[in-house]
């Protein structure tokens, strides 16, 4: 059990030690001069030493006074920065969404305000990881790429993934044939190298000796291509509805995985993933509708 000394004590004292006198800590608690001089009277005769010297118009601190003041000031900190983020907390249910960062910017991102038009009292908590990281325990559900294969868990596809050539639109209105491509400037990313090789293969043709350029991430080498540089990406569709990339062939070469929703089952009964998976459900059929295949890898030139 605790024993402290009165707290409004202790807040008196410790306003007072900051402001460097009783007026200043009276106009800061909203109580007199009067009040405060006696509250920081009783805690030292409470604690049974003086922490403050006082002088005339002046308030001095003790050694002690001293070493007091700093722990408390942290502690009233500490207590104020928790009573306002509970204030702050929202009464609506709560979604964290495990997903890759490139499909959360490239695709998932653009389209959450539709959801939060929709359900605005839920809130969507997005935390990022690989496509293929373990699912944490704080999730409430995840968006992987895989091969629909997550034991203990539920798993819903949501769409293919293919891969389909792609560049700048000056760049495209070059090229004629896929054979262009064996000259062109490759961009990979480094974690796929198999992407280009499959293409060159499932259009019959011998891959080119390895040149280009390689990224970390397909929104490098996505910002790449569109810049005119060409190369191997992910998630085009609304950069090719937008015009910002274009596509010189049309042979998209599966690449033997998709965009599952996985979820455990326990928490299908909460009310945040339920709206959820009922929402990204309208918007994949949304995007097959338009024919705006959301995630596809795609090499470039």
């Amino acid at each position: 059990m605790r024993r402290l000394p009165s707290l409004n004590a202790l807040r008196a004292f410790e306003a007072a030690a900051r402001h460097g006198s009783f007026t200043g800590a009276a106009s800061e608690l909203n109580v007199s001069q009067a009040a405060v001089s006696r509250m920081v009277r009783l805690l030292e005769e409470r604690m049974g030493f003086p922490l403050f010297e006082r002088r005339a118009n002046a308030l001095e601190l003790t050694d002690r006074g001293r070493a007091l003041q700093p722990g408390l000031t942290g502690a009233f900190d500490t207590i104020a920065d928790s009573v306002e983020r509970v204030a702050a907390m929202r009464d609506g249910p709560v979604l964290t969404l495990g997903v890759g960062a490139t499909f959360a910017v490239r695709w998932l991102i653009p389209r959450l305000s539709a959801f939060h038009e929709s359900h605005p009292d839920v809130e969507v908590r997005i935390a990022t990881g690989g496509a293929g990281a373990p699912i944490r325990e704080d999730w409430t559900c995840a968006l992987l790429l895989g091969d629909g294969h997550w034991p203990g868990y539920e798993v819903e596809e949501l769409f293919t993934a293919d891969m389909l050539p792609v560049c700048a639109p000056p760049l495209a209105r070059t090229l004629r044939r896929p054979e262009d491509l064996l000259s062109a400037t490759l961009l990979s990313v480094s974690h796929w190298a198999d992407d280009w090789p499959h293409w060159f293969a499932s259009a019959g043709l011998a891959p080119p000796a390895v040149k280009g350029l390689s990224f970390s991430s397909y929104a490098m080498t996505l910002q790449a291509a569109a810049d005119g540089v060409g190369g191997a990406r992910l998630y085009i569709a609304d950069d090719l509805a937008a015009g910002r990339l274009a596509t010189p062939f049309a042979l998209a070469v599966p690449m033997g995985r998709a965009w599952y929703l996985v979820s455990r089952p326990a928490r299908h009964r909460e009310p945040g993933f339920t709206v959820f998976r009922d929402w990204l459900r309208a918007a994949v059929g949304s995007s097959d509708s338009e024919k705006k295949r959301p995630p596809e890898r795609a090499p470039a030139v």
